[in-house]
């Protein structure tokens, strides 16, 4: 009998599950005649997908350095476990999934130990924090890139690299009927909705639902949905809701696991900077983006920043096509202003579309869908 293809998967964040769940089914299905053991760090969606979760990214996703810094021992005890379970299991291959202040270091510490690292979703060393360069060339056998600018990126610094498409090009599909939508989370179908994403982590919530929240109150011909990403508490959202509801009487869901439909329905988008953004522009959504951190955060972070934009939608297009409100400007009075402009202005609503449609076919451009892409790419470098 065979012994398994053992692969170690690493992801700390909602997007990470995401991208490797879904690399864990394709290389399933292209390769039904291996056994494979996958394990590492996830959440839901990689453990449904069949990971063995060792970490469990819900435990792991902080964001801002004060934050990162009181949760130094949990992060601590997450890599520990990570590099004894690679020493033990021998994996044919380490993949790590993007978060890199953590993947980084593990990256390191496991390449001293002659393992094959791959690294799927590059960090952004080509916006802040370029430095991190060298580290990836010493450090990684190959970078697996999903924006098209970054492989001409990589390969200009002498790294290995493949652009394999992005993972959510072929996965944002609207696969319910607007009535059915909206019965299953009380919602009005002949209202049009605004969905608000405040981001997968506990700090970002913290920042962002309250004044998103508040311009929905600005907003009240719409009614809203509230996505929620698998590594949010939903706790947290559901009090800040209920509060919102008998406070001012917002019409608003919280939807579980059914994001695309929310945004293939939704009239408008209000979206914290990060891999939602490029959700909304998957499902043709016009949008606004967002960003809030901690006072201290903000001072430490931008002047690293070496770009002048920030969202992620921006920054494939090559051009500011949806509107960034920022740290101080994250009002909800901001935010309810630029939202109703946009609105009322048809020709800016079809222009941000055609904009959108856009950055959605460079991302869908080169053939396959970017998971099985980039299972047929680990196992190019497991063979090799």
């Amino acid at each position: 009998m065979k012994s398994p293809l053992k692969i170690l998967i690493v992801a700390g964040e909602a997007s990470g599950d995401k991208h490797g769940a879904a690399l864990a089914r394709s290389l399933a299905e292209l390769y039904p005649d291996i056994e494979f053991e996958l394990f590492g760090s996830g959440g839901e969606e990689m453990r449904e997908a069949g990971v063995e979760t060792l970490v469990d990214a819900r435990e792991v996703a902080i964001i801002g350095i004060p934050e990162i810094a009181r949760a130094l021992g949990k992060l601590y005890g997450a890599y520990r476990k990570l590099v004894s379970a690679a020493r033990s299991r021998r994996p044919h291959a380490v993949v790590l999934i993007d978060w890199p202040d953590f993947n980084m270091r593990l990256a390191r510490r496991l390449r001293r130990d002659r393992f094959k690292i791959i690294y799927y979703i590059s960090p952004q060393v080509w916006a802040w924090r370029r430095y991190r360069v060298h580290a990836i060339r010493r450090d990684v056998d190959r970078m697996l890139v999903i924006l098209p600018f970054e492989e001409d990126f990589y390969r200009a610094e002498g790294i290995a690299v493949e652009y394999v498409g992005h993972p959510l090009a072929d996965a944002v599909q609207v696969t319910s009927p607007r009535d059915e939508f909206a019965r299953r989370h009380g919602l009005d179908p002949s209202k049009p909705i605004i969905a608000l994403m405040p981001g997968s982590r506990r700090k970002e919530i913290h920042y962002h639902l309250p004044v998103m929240l508040d311009a929905a109150v600005r907003l009240d011909t719409y009614q809203f949905a509230v996505p929620l990403a698998s590594t949010v508490d939903r706790t947290q959202v559901e009090k800040a809701l209920c509060e919102a509801r008998s406070r001012a009487g917002i019409d608003i869901a919280m939807v579980e696991r059914d994001t695309y439909n929310a945004l293939g329905h939704a009239a408008f988008a209000i979206v914290a900077s990060g891999t939602a953004t490029v959700e909304a522009a998957l499902a043709g959504t016009p949008m606004i983006i967002v960003y809030k951190a901690s006072q201290l955060n903000w001072r430490l972070i931008r002047p690293l920043i070496r770009l002048d934009t920030f969202g992620m939608v921006n920054l494939i297009a090559g051009r500011r096509i949806v509107p960034e409100l920022m740290q101080h400007d994250v009002t909800g009075e901001k935010i309810a202003i630029e939202a109703a402009s946009i609105l009322s202005d048809e020709a800016r609503l079809s222009r941000m579309r055609e904009d959108l449609s856009r950055v959605r076919e460079r991302l869908k451009a080169g053939g396959s869908s970017g998971p099985a892409r980039a299972a047929r790419a680990v196992m190019q470098v497991i063979q090799k």
